[in-house]
């Protein structure tokens, strides 16, 4: 089995980059491999609690709460992308990892595949 690491970048509702990203997390996770996220800058606010999607946008916050059941549980979120947009962990409506700027290779080093978008 191998372990897949996604790093979104990019804020919420940027366009279909979140929708397509989401459907190759799903997919992949569906197959039984390991499955985890790592938000890093803007992607921080794919997280925040209470967000309402633009007009026409699709909300993704139901999509991102069913990664649990496909068995992508583990979610890394760079307590400086936090910090550096005056959020929090408890911002946040999923659990997640925090982790520090310092360790985000490290964690990654740790994936034999590494999708960053």
């Amino acid at each position: 089995m191998k372990k897949y690491l996604f790093i979104l970048r990019k804020p919420a509702y940027s366009g279909s980059y979140v929708q397509e990203t989401l459907d190759v997390i799903l997919t992949t996770a569906a197959f039984d491999q390991t499955v985890c996220l790592m938000f890093l800058d803007d992607a921080v606010f794919h997280l925040k609690a209470g967000q309402t999607p633009p007009v026409q946008i699709k909300n993704t916050e139901a999509m991102f709460k069913v990664l649990e059941l496909y068995g992508a549980e583990t979610l890394y979120v760079e307590a400086e992308s936090l910090s550096e947009r005056g959020l929090s962990a408890d911002d946040l409506f999923l659990p997640v990892h925090v982790i520090t700027r310092q360790v985000v290779s490290q964690i990654a080093a740790q994936f034999d595949i590494i999708y960053a978008g």
